[in-house]
C-alpha cells in the first residue's frame, strides 16, 4: 500500500483501534466493535480534533503493529487501544491513550460496570481521551457530555450492534441480515431512533439497486418513525439523502442533506462520499475530486472511497489515474468487488487485453467475466484476439440484475443496436436504476450521443433546474473566539501564578487541567484557551516548565546529593521518567544528567 495518499501528521488527532474482545464467547466481536465505533463517533463531536474514521481505524484489527507505524501511516499523534470483557450484565473495559511519537502512554484506567452503564463508561472514556489530548497538544472547547443514552433498553441496544456489525459488511446479504435485527430491535424498544435509521438505509440502498420501490417506501416509512424520535441524527440525515439521491434522482435535496449529515459530523465519511456520488453523477468532477481527497485524510485505508476517486477519473476519461486508485483499493481488499469490476472496464478502454485476461482469470469474483471479453473484442475491433462472440446477441437479451455496470446496455451500443440500447437506458432511467445513474458521463455510451434522443434524456435528468448549486470551493479558515474578557484573564492569570509560585500546585503529579481550572473558578475549556491562545503553552508544557525549574533548583542544592535525579524530578511533580527526560530535554537540549554536570560548582 505504498501508493496510499500521504497524510500530514497533526497534533490533535487519534485513532481509535479496534477494541479487542475478551469475552469468553467470540462471538461477542460485534460488542466490542460497537463499543470502539461510539467513542470514534463521540470523539468526531469535539470540534478541532482529528478523529480517524472507523473504516481505516478497523484496517489495523488483529494486526499487532508498533504505535510510531499506525501513527505515520494515518498521520496521527495518539493512538487509543483497549478491551472489551462482557459477562451476562458485567462489562469490563480498559483502554490506555498512547503517543504514535515514542510509544509513551498518556493515559490508562480499568471500568468495572454494570451493562446497563454503557453509555456512561463510553462518554467518560471520550472525556478522558478528549481531556488528555487537549492537555498535550492544545486548545479544545469540550463539551460536558460527548455521548447520550439513545435507549434505556440493552437488549435492544445489543440486538443493535448486532444489526449495525452485519450492515457494515456493506453486502447485499450484509444488508438482509441487518434489516432483519434492526425490525427485531424496534420491536423490542419503539422509541428508539438508531435502528429505524439503519433500515431507512439499508432499504434505500437496495431498493434503488434491485428496482424495489417497496423497499424504498419502507425506506421512507422508517425515516420518518426514526426523525420524530431524533431530528439531529447524522445517520438518519445519511439515510434521508441516500434515499433521496439513489431512490429518487433528488439531486437538490440530496446535495441539502448530505451536507446535513456532514455538518452533524464531519468525520462520518460515508455521507461525504454520498455526496461525491451525486457531484460524479451530475458531472461536478472538480468538486467530487476535492471531497475524495478530503475524505482520505480522515479515511485513507478505506477502499470504497478510492473506488469513488477511481470512478470520477474513469468518468473523465482519465483511465491511468483510474487504474491507479483502483491498484490502491485491491491492495486493501483484493475481494472488493465495485473495484473488481471496474478494473474490467478501465482494462477494456485502455486496450490492455493481455491484462484483462489475466485478470479475469486469477479473479473468482469479477463481474460478467464473458460478456466482458466480448465487450472488449467490440471495443477494439481492430485486435486480433481470439474471443467466442457467437453469444453475443443473446447477452445482451440479459436485464441488469444486480452487477454494477450494465453491462447489457454496453453490448447494445457496441453491437451497432442503439435504438435498442436507447430503449433500454430510457426505460432503466424511468425505474431510477441506480446501475446507470452516470450515464451522462459514461465513455462506454458515447457512440449515443449522436442522437437527440439521448440528449434528450440527458436534459430530462440533468437540465439546470433540477441541478444542485456548484460554488467555487473555498478553504474556510477559522479564528478562535475570545472565551474571556481581559479582567477576566488577568484575574485568572494571577489566581494561577499565585497557586504555582505559593502553594506549588504543580508537584501533584495528577494534576489535571479541569481540577486547576476549578481552583480558579473557571471553566476547563476557558483555562485551556487562556494558556494557549495568549501564553503559548497546551496545558503539560506549562505545569511541566515549573516542575523543571522545581527539579533545577532542588538538583543544585547540596541537601539533595543523597537524592537520585529521578526521585527529584517525582518531588516536583513529574511522574514519569520519560515524560521527564523528554520534557527536560525539549527545554534544555540536554540530558538532566549533562545539565547538573555543567551547572555544579
Amino acid at each position: 500500500m505504498s501508493n496510499l495518499l500521504t497524510i500530514p501528521s497533526s497534533d490533535k488527532s487519534i485513532a481509535v483501534l479496534p477494541f479487542v474482545n475478551m469475552s469468553a464467547d467470540p462471538e461477542n466481536e460485534y460488542f466490542s466493535d460497537g463499543i470502539t465505533e461510539e467513542i470514534i463517533n463521540a470523539l468526531t463531536t469535539v470540534k478541532g480534533l482529528k478523529v480517524i474514521a472507523r473504516t481505516s481505524s478497523f484496517a489495523f484489527k488483529n494486526k499487532n503493529m508498533d504505535v510510531r507505524t499506525i501513527g505515520d501511516q494515518l498521520g496521527v499523534s495518539t493512538v487509543l487501544e483497549g478491551s472489551v470483557r462482557k459477562a451476562k450484565n458485567r462489562v469490563r473495559i480498559t483502554a490506555q491513550l498512547i503517543s504514535t511519537d515514542n510509544g509513551t502512554h498518556f493515559w490508562s484506567k480499568n471500568f468495572d460496570r454494570d451493562l446497563e452503564d454503557i453509555f456512561a463508561v463510553q462518554d467518560e472514556i471520550s472525556l478522558h481521551i478528549a481531556d488528555q489530548i487537549r492537555e498535550n497538544f492544545g486548545h479544545l472547547n469540550i463539551q460536558e457530555h460527548l455521548i447520550e443514552a439513545p435507549t434505556k433498553d440493552m437488549e435492544a441496544y445489543d440486538l443493535y450492534l448486532k444489526g449495525r456489525h452485519q450492515h457494515l459488511m456493506w453486502d447485499g446479504q450484509g444488508m438482509v441480515n441487518s434489516i432483519a435485527i434492526y425490525e427485531q430491535c424496534v420491536t423490542i424498544d419503539p422509541s428508539f431512533a438508531l435502528p429505524y435509521f439503519g433500515l431507512a438505509y439499508s432499504y434505500a440502498m437496495y431498493g434503488s439497486w434491485t428496482n424495489n420501490k417497496e423497499l424504498l417506501r419502507l425506506s421512507e416509512e422508517n425515516l420518518s418513525k426514526g426523525f420524530n424520535l431524533d431530528k439531529q441524527s447524522f445517520r438518519g440525515c445519511f439515510g434521508k439523502a441516500t434515499l433521496l439521491f439513489w431512490g429518487h434522482w433528488d439531486f437538490i435535496n440530496g446535495q441539502k442533506v448530505f451536507q446535513q449529515a456532514i455538518a452533524l459530523n464531519p468525520s462520518y465519511t460515508e455521507a461525504e462520499e454520498g455526496l461525491c456520488e451525486l457531484y460524479t453523477a451530475v458531472g461536478y468532477f472538480e468538486k467530487a475530486l476535492w471531497h475524495t481527497d478530503n475524505i482520505l485524510k480522515i479515511n485513507p485505508f478505506a477502499t470504497n472511497h478510492y473506488f469513488t476517486k477511481a470512478n470520477i477519473h474513469y468518468l473523465n476519461e482519465d483511465y491511468t489515474e483510474a487504474l491507479e486508485c483502483l491498484e490502491i483499493s485491491l491492495s486493501i481488499n483484493p475481494d472488493f468487488t465495485h473495484s473488481i469490476a471496474l478494473k474490467q472496464i478501465c482494462l477494456i478502454l485502455t486496450k490492455d487485453y493481455g491484462k484483462l485476461t489475466k485478470f479475469l482469470d486469477k479473479t473468482p469474483l469479477a463481474e460478467r467475466s464473458e460478456e466482458c471479453r466480448v465487450l472488449y473484442k467490440l471495443v477494439n475491433a481492430e485486435e486480433k484476439i481470439d474471443v467466442d462472440m457467437s453469444r453475443a446477441s443473446f447477452m445482451i437479451k440479459k436485464e441488469i440484475g444486480e452487477a454494477l455496470f450494465a453491462w447489457p446496455l454496453f453490448l447494445m451500443v457496441h453491437l451497432g443496436e442503439h435504438e435498442m440500447a436507447l430503449d433500454f437506458l430510457e426505460e432503466n432511467i424511468k425505474m431510477r436504476r441506480g446501475q446507470i445513474i452516470n450515464f451522462m458521463n459514461i465513455p462506454l455510451l458515447k457512440p449515443l450521443h449522436q442522437y437527440q434522443r439521448f440528449q434528450d434524456l440527458v436534459q430530462a435528468v440533468f437540465r439546470v433546474e433540477l441541478l444542485p448549486p456548484n460554488p467555487e470551493i473555498q478553504i474556510q479558515i477559522t479564528s478562535t473566539k475570545a472565551l474571556m474578557s481581559d479582567s477576566e484573564i488577568d484575574l485568572a492569570l494571577e489566581m494561577v501564578g499565585k497557586g504555582m509560585e505559593e502553594d506549588k500546585w504543580f508537584q501533584n503529579p495528577s494534576l489535571s487541567l479541569r481540577e486547576l481550572a476549578e481552583n480558579v473558578n473557571i471553566s476547563g475549556n476557558k483555562l485551556s484557551w487562556l494558556l494557549n491562545e495568549r501564553m503559548g503553552q497546551n496545558f503539560n508544557e506549562y505545569i511541566n516548565s515549573f516542575r523543571v525549574e522545581n527539579f533545577k533548583e532542588n538538583a543544585l542544592n547540596p541537601a539533595n546529593s543523597h537524592l537520585t535525579l529521578l526521585a527529584l524530578a517525582y518531588e516536583s511533580g513529574f511522574n514519569s521518567k520519560t515524560v521527564f527526560n523528554s520534557f527536560f530535554k525539549k527545554i534544555e537540549g540536554m540530558t538532566p544528567k549533562a545539565w547538573l554536570s555543567a551547572n555544579q560548582i
